[in-house]
C-alpha cells in the first residue's frame, strides 16, 4: 500500500477517492463498488470522513438525516457497519458480523465474495427511512 497522503483534502468525497486509490487491491475495488451502490440507493446520501487519528487515516461514512453506515477496510475484509443495523429488516441475511449488539450490525466482505446488490440497496433505503422517521 502506498504512503497515506489523503489527509491534505478537506472534501470527504476526495478523501474517499484517495483511500480507494491507496487500496490498490481487491479492497479498493470492493469499497468503490459499495460506494456506487450506496449512491444508487440514495442519490441524496452525504459522504463524510470521520475519526482521523495518528493510528488511523480516517473512515468513510455515509449519512442521510444521521449516520447510515461506515466503510472500513482491514487486511482481510471490507466492513460495512450500519449504525442502526439491529433495527433494520434483513431478509437477504446480508448482516454477518457484529450480530450480538443491540444497535449496530455489519457486513464483512472478503476477497472474491459477491454481495446481493439489490438487497444492499434495499438495506440502505431502509436505513434512510429509519433515520427520517
Amino acid at each position: 500500500m502506498k504512503k497515506k497522503s489523503s489527509q491534505k483534502s478537506e472534501f470527504p468525497s476526495e478523501l474517499i477517492d484517495a483511500r480507494i486509490k491507496e487500496l490498490d487491491d481487491w479492497r479498493g475495488k470492493t469499497l468503490s463498488r459499495i460506494r456506487t451502490l450506496i449512491k444508487q440507493a440514495d442519490p441524496d446520501i452525504v459522504e463524510e470522513w470521520k475519526w482521523v487519528k495518528p493510528t488511523n487515516p480516517g473512515t468513510p461514512v455515509w449519512s442521510h438525516n444521521g449516520g447510515i453506515c461506515t466503510g472500513e477496510t482491514y487486511k482481510n475484509v471490507v466492513k460495512l457497519t450500519f449504525f442502526k443495523g439491529a433495527a433494520l429488516k434483513d431478509p437477504a441475511r446480508l448482516f454477518n458480523s457484529s450480530l450480538e449488539g443491540n444497535t449496530r450490525r455489519a457486513i464483512d466482505l472478503h476477497e472474491g465474495e459477491k454481495i446481493d446488490e439489490e438487497a444492499l440497496k434495499a438495506l440502505i433505503r431502509e436505513a434512510v427511512t429509519l433515520n427520517s422517521s
